[in-house]
């Protein structure tokens, strides 16, 4: 049973969800809205959008149902969301590891997924905010949407609707763990080009090789050779 949920405005679509939490056989809860006032990021970040023009949606899935990892999971709804994109525009969107999607060297979604127990039952919340007719970004340099980027103009009610239906069916049948890995490696942004990283203070040339399946992302650095990191060790400047 997978059920899309509508609210005019909210602080989170994340925060938001648990209250929906409350049917049987509630697998599958989805909600949106296209004023999100108070949106979060990954590690604590904020992620602002403009009301009206974007989508703040988050699906809640029962963990027992989900027979992944964390990491494969976070990497698996990533290429979900990034092939709904691309079949949508018709474009190379890329997965900017660990899961922000990139189209055209802007970034267009973020991702945020947590863990939560609620009402006795383990879930993930996977929480996104999709830029769709937003067409200015003041200081943010590397933000796009969907408008800035291919050009076409999308309706917002259809977008999520066509998503919760799309991302709800991708989650009743997984492919394997290998199958999963492939296809990110596939997709994964500036893999395998000459990239500059920032490592604490220090700048330095590299190379993303690959993600593995603890969710580390292998770089072959100019100084230091192929090594191994996690989110926020490392951060890559384009």
């Amino acid at each position: 049973m997978d059920q899309l949920f509508y609210l005019k405005e909210c602080s989170s679509t994340n925060d938001e969800v648990s209250k929906f939490l409350l049917y049987e056989n509630s697998d599958f809860i989805g909600v949106s809205t296209f004023n999100q006032t108070k949106g979060r990021g990954q590690y604590g970040n904020t992620w602002a959008a403009a009301a009206g023009k974007n989508v703040a949606y988050t699906l809640a899935v029962k963990a027992k149902n989900i027979l992944l990892t964390d990491f494969i999971f976070n990497y698996y709804t990533a290429v979900v969301i990034r092939d709904y994109l691309a079949n949508l525009t018709d474009k190379d969107v890329k997965i900017k590891w660990p899961n922000d999607m990139i189209l055209k060297n802007k970034k267009i979604v973020g991702i945020l997924i947590e863990k939560k127990k609620i009402n006795q039952n383990n879930y993930f919340i996977i929480g996104a905010g999709f830029n769709i007719l937003q067409d200015q970004f003041e200081e943010i340099s590397h933000a796009g949407s969907l408008l800035t980027q291919t050009g076409q103009v999308f309706d917002l009610e259809d977008f999520v609707f066509n998503l919760h239906e799309y991302l709800s069916e991708k989650l009743k049948t997984i492919p394997s763990e290998q199958d999963i890995i492939d296809h990110f490696n596939l997709h994964l942004f500036r893999k395998d080009e000459i990239s500059v990283f920032e490592i604490g203070k220090e700048r330095q040339n590299g190379i993303i090789r690959n993600a593995d399946e603890k969710g580390e992302l292998w770089i072959e650095l100019e100084k230091d050779g192929l090594k191994p990191f996690y989110h926020k060790e490392i951060k890559l400047l384009y």
